[in-house]
């Protein structure tokens, strides 16, 4: 037995292709199908890493955000001499922690209110308050509420902070499908290898099995059949990635406007990192599957 597990080292120590594993194994139909859930599998990290720096972008404006809205501006407040516009700007002007205070002017309402209201809000006759906005550094907004509400009753303060776990819960649903997107790919990717490695095997059967009874190991077959899964997976996905790289470019220069999501061409460094990672992972992926399969099948074919 020694000498036929020397034999079957002989065979598969050499770098002679014994099992016709090119032929069994071809280099166009793995490489293509590993390359498309490459190409996916990159949008989805470009997809995840956008929506997670987007929303850290919007999130810190959305916090900062303060509006307050003064209903009847031009009525008497509670303080003699001013108005109740007069006297909320007072009120905002010492306020600790608010910068930026800007009082909207007539036209800048009326372009806020024209998709609702048409081109002219201010001839419809209806009572629009004056709108504050500022940005504030996310204290307790408690006490601003309630020293506004003594100046000038009805007055209404918000901010941005139920926007911003509106954005956190969408960035988190987001992350969540790109992660199950993921998972899904490496799965069709590992059923796509797994399908060619058991059509390789039938198609060389009687040679896997007059190698296998004269002695060579299990381990000899699988790590042979492994490195071709894995030469052909890690190509596939090295041009899928490839192929990704000047979609998502094309689309990080669509996101720009919303908030500069990158730099380096428009790409997340971090996902400058993760498109060389594919084909390493592919590879992993084929090494793995390939190895179960052919195992698989000698220990059920013993």
């Amino acid at each position: 037995m020694a000498g036929w597990c020397g034999m079957g080292s002989f065979f598969f120590g050499a770098k002679v292709d014994y099992l016709g594993l090119r032929t069994a194994l071809a280099d166009r139909l793995m490489p293509i199908l590993v390359g498309a859930m490459s190409f996916m599998a990159a949008l989805a990290v470009a997809g995840a890493l956008a929506a997670s720096t987007l929303a850290a972008h919007w999130q810190a404006d959305s916090n900062a955000a303060l509006t307050v809205q003064v209903p009847q501006p031009d009525d008497p407040a509670a303080t003699p001499g001013l108005t109740r516009l007069a006297a909320v700007q007072q009120q905002l002007q010492v306020a600790t922690g608010i910068t930026g205070l800007h009082l909207l002017s007539a036209a800048e309402e009326n372009k806020l209110l024209q998709p609702w209201l048409g081109d002219d809000a201010g001839g419809l006759a209806l009572p629009i308050p004056a709108v504050f906005t500022a940005s504030w550094g996310g204290q307790d907004i408690t006490g601003l509420d309630r020293a506004l509400a003594t100046a000038a009753p009805g007055v209404l303060v918000e901010t941005g902070t139920a926007w911003a776990a509106r954005v956190a819960a969408l960035t988190a649903s987001l992350q969540a499908c790109a992660a199950a997107l993921l998972l899904i790919v490496a799965l069709v990717a590992a059923a796509v290898v797994a399908v060619a490695t058991r059509a390789g095997l039938v198609q060389r059967r009687e040679a896997i099995e007059i190698i296998h009874f004269l002695g060579a190991l299990d381990a000899d077959i699988a790590d042979r059949f492994a490195a071709r899964a894995t030469l052909l997976a890690a190509i596939g996905a090295a041009v899928g990635a490839v192929l990704a790289l000047p979609v998502l470019i094309w689309l990080a220069t669509l996101a720009a406007p919303f908030g500069g999501v990158g730099t380096h061409t428009g790409l997340p460094v971090l996902l400058w990192i993760a498109l060389p990672a594919l084909p390493f992972i592919a590879a992993l992926i084929g090494w793995c599957t390939s190895q179960l399969t052919v195992r698989g099948w000698l220990h059920r074919l013993a």
